[in-house]
This record gives structure tokens, sequence and C-alpha cells, in this order.
């Protein structure tokens, strides 16, 4: 049994966090990138056909759900701005939420998730001070 593996470009993510979704969207002979922020309520689904879904509240607070399949060639990249803290699997409850409160997720502080480009601004500015750091020997 061949295990395609498209999921190589889309990071561990669960029900909780808050996601961007950057779904190309094909129009006639155009091809666009819309992105989609918002709380995963659910994952489901094992393999290509496991799928996600993400709830937002758009105009006039009206919460818009969508639903991703994981394996889609049409995601370009799935970045994870928050990690939630949830005690549930499913998180539909959030659906008879209004305003803030559907908004509303602890935030999961345990698993710090730092942004690749930031570490790596980190590292330059540490041997940055290192450099500046180093004891004379002139002493």
């Amino acid at each position: 049994m061949a295990r395609a593996t498209p999921q190589n470009k889309i990071p561990d993510f669960r029900a909780g966090d808050t996601v961007t979704v950057h779904y190309k969207i094909i129009e006639g002979d155009k091809i666009r990138t819309q992105p989609f922020t918002g709380i995963v309520i659910s994952k489901r689904g094992e393999g290509v056909s496991e799928t996600f879904m993400v709830r937002r509240i758009g105009a006039d607070g009206i919460g818009v759900e969508r639903i991703f399949p994981l394996a889609s060639p049409n995601i370009e990249k799935l970045v994870v701005e928050r990690t939630g803290k949830v005690r549930r699997a499913k998180l539909y409850y959030l659906r008879q939420k209004v305003g803030r409160q559907a908004t509303k997720v602890k935030e999961r502080f345990g698993d710090i998730i730092v942004p690749p480009v930031v570490a790596e601004v980190i590292e330059e500015n540490a041997q940055d001070v290192e450099s500046t750091t180093e004891p004379s020997k002139d002493a």
C-alpha cells in the first residue's frame, strides 16, 4: 500500500489553535491566495481523508466555518498564530457564543512555537552579543 505524505508542509496543530490557512482560489484562468484566519474547532479522519474545520467571526458578527482537507494541494501554507489550551477535541460549543466570547480560548504556554524567522534573528543577536562580551586578553 503506497502511502501519500502530503502533510510535510503542514505544522502540528490541534483544536483550539488559531491558524491562518493560505488557500489557493482558482477563478477562471487566474489563481490567487486567500488567507482564512480562525480557530480550529475540530479535526477528523485519518490519512488522505483527514480534514479540519476552522471558524472565524465574519462581518456583522456572523460565524463562518470552513472545512479544509489536510491533504489538499490547494493549501499553500498553514501558520499557527496562537496555541489554545482546551479540554475538548471538538469545540462546537463556540457556535453558541457571540462576539468576543466566540473567540476566547486560553493560550497554551507549555508548547512555545517560535517561527523560524524569529529564531534566526535571535541566533544572530546572540552571536553579536557573544562577540561584544568576549573578555579582553589585556587584563
